[in-house]
């Protein structure tokens, strides 16, 4: 190992750090050249963060366009050499020569700028352009003349860069510096002791350069002079220095201008070549003089961005060998050809929508290399949303929230980042950004309707769908996933649940129950409609579900009663006119509507031509004067009939007496009911005597079968029985009353008189017209009862028989 990377390891290791702390700004200061991984600083302590802050908020070192030498180690919190930092190809001569960088994390979104000074280390020795130069120097030239040497160049700054130099042999030759303006020196070689060419017509001269860093490093150029003959009279420069500006863009070829030297001298002493000499900023790369004319033309492209000036030394020179020189300084002119570069730092892809303002979205770092106007930049974004753009530093900018956000009004923004400087024109770049607004379960469920009403027609089946109810969130995903539910209430004390139920995904009403119309019309209920968000919200409805009637009841007489025992007869006197009201017949419908509409009809009657019933109301009147040719009893059939579809009745007889008296009712009512009666009975046993015979004719039918098949067997012969059969005939009953097998009690009329023992008349007052009851089954003897007005003297009166 050598001794000069010996003494950079010692340095290394006695190196100095220094932190400082302002604001969220951290600097630090290292050497150059330091290994990689070395340690730069402290990061999480100098921020007073948590390193588990710098692991959930993702920290990460943002260097924008630049190398990135300094990593951030997270587990450690610190900063580390990412790879060999050389502070020449950095910075070159600019002091002081910095690393600027910043830490950003997330959640929330911040950041931090971080500043590393790079020292310089005597790590480059001054050297020469060329090893060797030479000059031609007439032997009378005077004392005091002066020859420009060539410039070391050394790429470290401060004590570490070029310091001296030193010229040997000594002995016609002294070395002069001069600083000049723009703190750069002019190193000449001044004659002090005249030369003779027949003692020495060659010389040769050690120029070195030294720096004063440690260890102390230096350079050399080798320089030899030929003395020639006498050349009295130096090239001299009309100005010592020449100034000159030229714009960035400028094309390759461009006159920058031109220098002027002049020598007294004739001849070839006085013809004057001019030349640029080396320089630091290496101009001679970007430059080149005509020899003869001295006019400076541009070679190469320049940059404002690079260099904003360039100083170029020039060097006369005659033919005898005598120099001059001057400094041509060209400033370079600055346009605005650089449109200004956006850096996303960082950056938020998708937000809550419960974000508040000010929430930072994204940062970013804007540069424009250009100068004055032309680098000043401002940036905006698209209108018509809800973000607005900050400036937070010098070239930072942060995108930030500037009012609520809602994803249900608008769910992603698309932002377009603009940025343009004031140069004329002015140029501009654009970023554009996608940020995703995530939902928040801040909708409650919405039903379309504010109430629902339903119709579902009477006796259905259980199961049926009755209606939907159907409610919207405008939420999203889950928080948007609707579920219906029955709220808990009761119908006439009995739960809601027995009666209805709800899908729970679709909303779907369905009848749990057959529904009837005459116990329940119309009932409510309430659905309440739940999101799945967490917390969940809800919003509920009220339904109304109304039972359409079905005509599923008959009418229902309710006068006259019919009587299992008693026969009701209304009472028409012979001499009613005509229209003479024998009695209404009254019915009902439980139905409603068109269902519960009735209509009634005579279906039968013993006499069509002497009744009619009203088609609406029911009433039975005669329809011609009666005679005493009509017959006492007249059977009345009465149809009731709804209006449904399809229509229902119901049949009510009414019995009608058309007599002036009452012996002449009792007499036709009387023998009636008990020939019924009789019949009845004779009806019951000739039923029971023809199911005896059967029943022997049957048994004997079956005996005589089986004895022929028994014989056969016996036989074993093909035998055929030709013994007869007698059946069994059961005796003929004799019809003594003239009444047959058949009941037909409804089809006699029995004669009697009025005054039998056996019979027993009791007059009473109803609610009816003329109505006669018959009871065959009271005995007694007739009584009367009279009222205020006698029986006879009031027609209408009700009029009721027991027999």
């Amino acid at each position: 190992m050598s001794d000069r990377t010996m003494r950079r390891q010692v340095l290394l290791f006695s190196l100095a750090l220094y932190v400082s702390s302002v604001l969220g700004q951290v600097s630090y200061s290292i050497p150059e050249e330091m290994s990689s991984g070395s340690l730069v600083g402290n990061i999480a302590q100098d921020l007073g963060f948590d390193i588990k802050r710098l692991k959930s908020g993702k920290a990460r070192v943002y260097t924008g366009d630049s190398a990135g030498y300094i990593e951030l180690n997270k587990d450690r919190g610190v900063l580390l050499i990412k790879e060999r930092i050389d502070r020449e190809a950095i910075c070159r001569q600019t002091t002081p020569c910095a690393l600027h960088f910043q830490i950003i994390l997330e959640s929330p979104m911040e950041f931090y700028s971080i500043t590393v000074e790079i020292t310089d280390i005597n790590d480059n020795p001054p050297t020469f352009e060329k090893n060797e130069v030479s000059f031609k120097i007439s032997e009378s030239a005077v004392i005091g003349a002066k020859f420009v040497l060539d410039r070391a160049i050394d790429l470290d700054v401060g004590k570490n860069g070029l310091q001296k130099y030193e010229l040997k042999p000594t002995d016609n030759f002294v070395l002069r510096r001069d600083s000049q303006g723009d703190g750069t020196e002019k190193v000449e070689m001044v004659l002090q002791k005249p030369l003779d060419r027949e003692q020495d017509e060659l010389i040769s001269l050690v120029l070195t350069a030294f720096d004063g860093g440690e260890p102390q490093m230096s350079g050399t150029i080798r320089i030899l002079i030929t003395v020639l003959d006498a050349n009295d009279n130096a090239p001299v420069f009309s100005q010592s220095t020449y100034t000159a500006t030229v714009f960035e863009n400028a094309a390759e070829g461009t006159i920058v201008t031109s220098v002027t030297a002049s020598d007294a001298d004739y001849g070839t002493n006085g013809r004057i070549k001019y030349s640029i000499t080396n320089s630091l900023d290496q101009a001679h790369a970007l430059f080149q003089i005509n020899e003869i004319s001295g006019e400076i033309r541009l070679i190469g492209n320049i940059d404002y961005e690079n260099a904003r000036n360039y100083h170029i030394n020039i060097r006369a020179s005659d033919d005898g060998g005598l120099t001059d020189s001057c400094k041509v300084i060209v400033d370079v002119v600055d346009m605005n050809d650089n449109k200004p570069a956006i850096n996303v730092m960082s950056k938020s892809s998708m937000i809550s929508e419960h974000s508040k303002p000010n929430t930072v979205v994204a940062m970013m770092n804007v540069q424009d290399p250009d100068s004055n106007e032309n680098g000043k930049v401002h940036c905006f974004i698209t209108e018509n949303t809800p973000l607005t753009i900050i400036s937070a530093t010098n070239n930072f900018y942060s995108l930030v929230t500037d009012s609520d956000l809602d994803r249900e009004r608008a769910s992603e923004y698309n932002i377009t980042v603009t940025c343009s400087d004031e140069g004329v024109p002015s140029l501009s770049s654009s970023v554009t950004l996608t940020l995703q607004i995530s939902d928040v379960n801040d909708n409650a469920p919405v039903f379309e309707r504010s109430s629902y009403e339903a119709y579902i027609v009477e006796n259905n089946t259980p199961g049926l769908s009755i209606f939907t109810v159907k409610a919207r969130d405008a939420d999203w995903n889950q928080n948007a996933r609707v579920s219906y539910i029955l709220e808990d209430s009761s119908v006439n004390g009995v739960p809601v649940s027995s009666y209805v139920s709800v899908s729970a995904d679709s909303g779907v009403i369905h009848a749990v129950r057959s529904f009837d119309y005459e116990q329940i019309k119309d009932f409510q209920f309430r659905v309440k409609a739940q999101d799945g968000g967490s917390p969940p919200l809800s919003s509920n409805v009220s339904v109304k579900v109304m039972i359409q009637d079905q005509n599923d009841n008959p009418p229902q007489v309710l006068y006259p009663v019919q009587t299992g025992g008693s026969l009701v007869a209304e009472m028409v006197p012979r001499s009613a006119d005509v229209g003479y009201l024998v009695t209404k017949v009254v019915a009902v419908d439980v139905d409603s509507g068109q269902n519960a509409w009735l209509s009634y009809k005579l279906q039968k009657a013993t006499d069509r031509a002497l009744f009619e019933v009203g088609l609406q109301n029911g009433e039975i009147r005669t329809i011609r004067q009666v005679t005493d040719k009509d017959a006492v009893k007249q059977r009345l059939t009465v149809i009731v009939e709804d209006n449904g579809q399809p229509s229902r009745s119901a049949t009510v007889i009414v019995n009608v007496a058309v007599a002036d008296s009452f012996p002449e009712v009792l007499s036709e009512f009387t023998d009636s009911t008990h020939d019924k009666e009789y019949n009845d009975n004779l009806t019951f046993y000739l039923v029971l005597a023809l199911a005896v015979v059967s029943f022997l004719f049957i048994t004997c039918l079956v005996v005589i079968i089986s004895v022929k098949i028994y014989r056969w067997r016996q036989s074993r012969i093909l035998y055929h029985s030709s013994l007869p059969v007698i059946p069994y005939y059961p005796p003929r009953y004799s019809d003594t009353l003239g009444t047959g097998t058949l009941q037909h009690v409804y089809n006699y009329e029995v004669c009697r008189t009025t005054d039998s023992r056996k019979s027993d008349c009791k007059f009473g007052r109803a609610g009816s017209q003329n109505v006669l009851i018959m009871d065959p089954s009271s005995t007694g003897t007739m009584q009367r009862i009279q009222s205020e007005k006698s029986i006879l003297d009031e027609p209408d009166s009700p009029l009721e028989v027991r027999l």
